[in-house]
């Protein structure tokens, strides 16, 4: 039964993929029944994402508590890929997350951003996953392996304290509407603390998970946790204003920082999530197909500014303790509330669809037998037009609001027009492959232009625009100098460029840059004695595996050996040659070791005497490998 005492006859809910308690009680109070998959329920609620082919499946009159493509902010890859693109685009508005790169795509640049910045700490977090499973802090980059699928974050290292103890916020917003937008946030939450006083990071400290993470999942094993609603390890977010207003705190105005960032996180995947919903849902003209609840994770620094970590699409409804059952309950029962789930009749709806089914079935058949019933031919259409249940829709969720605040559509509205204006590129095509494919086709489009103003160039001036028959062109070859301008060219300052007689903006007989490939470079000592070791490395490889032994002898088989060859490799040849006396040497000890019994001396004396010149011959091929040996090691 619900707060005015209605009871909601025939409203169906299927749970079998949610491990939540509290979600199948606050159902129940409001006459719910549970159903299996398979059976027509009224709304679906599941612990996982929603698969496209369920939600074609879906029903008129069904809802689902997941939009299709809300993953684009919910894993932390791609919801960094999508801040980050909108960081590109809006670099004043979308600057409330860390600077962060998906490894292994990213992990060069990463490693170029820690060597320019040596004193920056990083937090490492696996793609996927939850409650602080797999997070780790390090200082050197070169720890992390650069093939796992990881992401990387500068790690804010002065956040905002609370008695010490630093501590984030667990934030839950409701989407009831793509299309068009409408978000709501719940007016209470959680402040989730650290259980060790902080210390700003060293090379000590970065492995106290119970000081740098604020997880519940990680600091309730920590013997430092309290339970408490005022100054325990988990507060209330009402608590925590009326601390900041002790403090003389803006609470307002950092409550609209917070909002402004939800909603612009949310509109980074606005256009995947508007596509997805219209190619899933095409038929639901008399309620919404999903809505979506969500657990935004915010910290703040120092200065009080909203930092997003991380959105997830299944927030925690476990209810552990009394706080957790007060504020749970509390924003789903608020949830039920606003979802208005009575608003379609479902048994109006499957006669609707059988009417249109039959229909189409007759129309067929009347086409025919050539028949132009106007009555027959027709569609039924919606008792009442679309825009008639939305505003419904709207006005009940403005009555039914509870502790829910609407954060858009907003009064300023209007700011945020220039987002959903926003390229809605897929983040999959924005990959390492097609930023080099479009860097490289920049530079080419700048040679092409070069190409074309010299051409023009020459056309317009003859033969003397060529700069490098100007002697006093900075590219003047030494062929045309004088003796005496070249004595006065290593003195003389550079000369200034004169102007174009030209009357366009561009000066198309400017001297051009131009890189000299004949002049030598700086050779860096530390890469030149690297690059000559890894070749003595494989140089010594390649020979102590025998490989040009084995060449020299498959060369002079097929008798393809030159005499210079001969000359030059017959160390080789004989090398080999020695080998396999030294293996028939190993085979001769066995042979010997088996037939020499008590009478038969005399008989097996040759292999004796064959197994002690191959014993010889061995230890020479062994003195000799052994000197190659160290022969490399010295070199």
């Amino acid at each position: 039964m619900c707060s005015t005492g209605y009871v909601y006859r025939y409203l169906t809910i299927c749970t079998s993929n949610c491990k939540y308690d509290a979600v199948r009680r606050v159902a129940a109070r409001y006459g719910m029944k549970e159903v299996t998959e398979d059976s027509s329920w009224n709304l679906y609620w599941t612990d996982l994402s929603v698969s496209v082919e369920r939600a074609k499946d879906m029903k008129r009159y069904q809802k689902v508590n997941h939009f299709p493509g809300m993953t684009e902010i919910c894993r932390k890859d791609l919801l960094a890929r999508n801040l980050n693109r909108m960081l590109k685009l809006f670099p004043r508005d979308y600057n409330f997350f860390p600077k962060t790169w998906c490894f292994p795509a990213d992990h060069g640049e990463a490693i170029a951003y820690a060597k320019l910045r040596r004193s920056k700490t990083f937090i490492i977090k696996p793609d996927t996953g939850c409650q602080g499973r797999g997070i780790y802090l390090t200082r050197n980059l070169k720890d992390v392996k650069p093939t796992e699928r990881m992401i990387c974050q500068v790690y804010v290292a002065r956040p905002f304290l609370v008695d010490g103890y630093k501590f984030d916020l667990r934030i839950y917003a409701l989407i009831t509407s793509c299309d068009p937008l409408r978000i709501y946030v719940f007016n209470d939450g959680l402040a989730r603390f650290a259980t060790s006083r902080y210390k700003e990071p060293t090379g000590h400290n970065t492995s106290n998970v119970f000081m740098h993470l604020t997880n519940y999942a990680v600091n309730k094993h920590s013997r430092m946790y309290v339970i408490d609603d005022e100054v325990g390890s988990k507060r209330k977010i009402s608590t925590l204003n009326k601390w900041l207003k002790m403090k003389e705190v803006d609470v307002d105005e950092l409550w609209q920082k917070i909002d402004q960032v939800i909603i612009k996180t949310i509109l980074a995947a606005y256009p995947i999530l508007k596509h997805s919903y219209h190619t899933c849902f095409p038929t639901h003209d008399k309620t919404y197909a999903c809505f979506e609840l969500l657990g935004f994770d915010v910290l703040l620094d120092w200065k009080l500014k909203p930092y997003l970590l991380e959105v997830n699409h299944s927030p925690s409804f476990h209810t552990d303790a009394q706080i957790d059952k007060d504020i749970k309950e509390g924003l789903l029962t608020n949830t039920f509330e606003m979802l208005n789930l009575q608003q379609c009749d479902k048994k109006k709806i499957i006669e609707e669809d059988r009417k249109r089914v039959r229909d189409r079935l007759l129309q067929g058949i009347n086409s025919k037998d050539g028949s132009t019933n106007d009555s027959t031919i027709c569609v039924t259409k919606p008792d009442k037009p679309e825009e008639d249940y939305l505003q419904k829709q709207f006005k009940w969720e403005d009555e039914h609001m509870g502790n829910f605040r609407r954060i858009y559509p907003c009064a300023e509205s209007e700011k945020y027009e220039p987002f959903f204006r926003q390229t809605s590129i897929s983040v999959y095509q924005d990959t390492a492959a097609s930023r080099a494919r479009e860097e490289a086709s920049r530079i080419q489009k700048e040679e092409n232009e070069m190409k074309i103003k010299e051409q023009e160039s020459k056309k317009v001036f003859g033969k003397w625009s060529d700069p490098k028959l100007h002697p006093e062109s900075p590219n003047t070859s030494h062929k045309f100098a004088t003796t005496n301008d070249q004595e006065k060219s290593k003195t003389a300052p550079v000369p200034k460029k004169i102007p174009s007689l030209s009357n366009t903006k561009k000066q198309a007989t400017s001297a051009v840059n131009t890189v000299h490939s004949f002049e030598p470079e700086i050779i860096c000592e530390s890469e030149e004695r690297e690059r000559v070791t890894s070749l003595a490395q494989r140089d010594f490889l390649i020979k102590s595996y025998g490989m040009l032994e084995q060449i020299y002898m498959a060369m002079k088989k097929n008798g393809t050996l030159r005499a210079i060859d001969e000359k030059k490799y017959g160390l080789y040849g004989r090398l080999g040659y020695m080998e396999n006396v030294s293996k028939s040497a190993s085979t001769c000890r066995h042979k010997c070791h088996l037939h020499q019994h008590p009478g038969m001396e005399t008989r097996y004396e040759p292999w004796t005497n064959q197994s002690q010149f191959c014993l010889k011959a061995s230890k020479v091929v062994n003195v000799f490998v052994v000197s190659r040996w160290f022969f490399y090691f010295r070199s």
